[in-house]
């Protein structure tokens, strides 16, 4: 969960959110020194005279700004490249939920299961207990066990949508018509929040995303519970 004058992410919930963070980084540090050596070159250009001669009319200097450039690009793409296929990787999901986006909540239908399926809603302002979020909490939340790979399907019923929580290195846009799936797996137990992140009505902001994370025993419980209540 983020919190006030926060700077960066949000602690990681998943092994994918670690790996987003550390390319952030990766890229991070290569953008400064890019940075701190044009800013150097300029500096020296502007204070010293000599810099005709070592810079404007340098071949060496010419072909180490050529061959520079690529290999930067080669640092950022490779990394890249593995984290996209990481990302795109359904390796036997434990779990199957399918989420669909509705103006302006959603409902959530796990598909190993017949009988568990249900809406959530943004809880008001005015019915909210002590410790809960404003805005974020729902009445129904979406509960998956840790320590198992979760396979999420993302589709809409009327306009576009997009399911994200960040803790969790997850975003997907939710398509009319369509079913995008991406997977995650939770590393710890917690409550972890996100919103629809695509521009999708005049209440977008009311349709909060909440992933509450147990253990399987628990997970095992709460199913049969949902399951009888049906």
């Amino acid at each position: 969960m983020a919190y006030p004058s926060q700077l960066g992410f949000q602690d990681a919930a998943s092994p994918l959110m670690e790996e987003l963070l550390h390319f952030h980084d990766h890229a991070l540090m290569i953008v400064i020194l890019i940075s701190t050596m044009v800013l150097y070159t300029i500096m020296a250009m502007v204070t010293a005279k000599v810099t005709d001669k070592l810079i404007l009319d340098s071949q060496e200097i010419e072909i180490i700004w050529t061959i520079l450039p690529a290999v930067v690009l080669i640092l950022i793409a490779l990394p890249s490249l593995r984290l996209l296929y990481l990302m795109d990787e359904i390796n036997s999901p434990h779990l199957t939920v399918k989420a669909v986006g509705h103006q302006w909540y959603w409902s959530y239908e796990y598909t190993d299961y017949e009988e568990v399926a249900f809406d959530s809603y943004m809880i008001p302002t005015q019915d909210l207990a002590p410790g809960h979020f404003r805005l974020l909490e729902a009445d129904h939340r979406m509960v998956v066990p840790t320590e198992s790979p979760v396979r999420v399907l993302v589709s809409a019923e009327d306009v576009l949508h997009s399911w994200a929580v960040p803790a969790l290195g997850v975003k997907v846009d939710a398509v009319p018509g369509r079913l995008n799936q991406t997977t995650f797996l939770v590393s710890r137990p917690g409550v972890f929040y996100g919103q629809c992140s695509e521009i999708c009505g005049a209440n977008h902001s009311f349709m909060p995303i909440v992933v509450e994370a147990v253990p399987l025993y628990n997970f095992e419980t709460w199913v049969t519970l949902m399951a009888e209540d049906s």
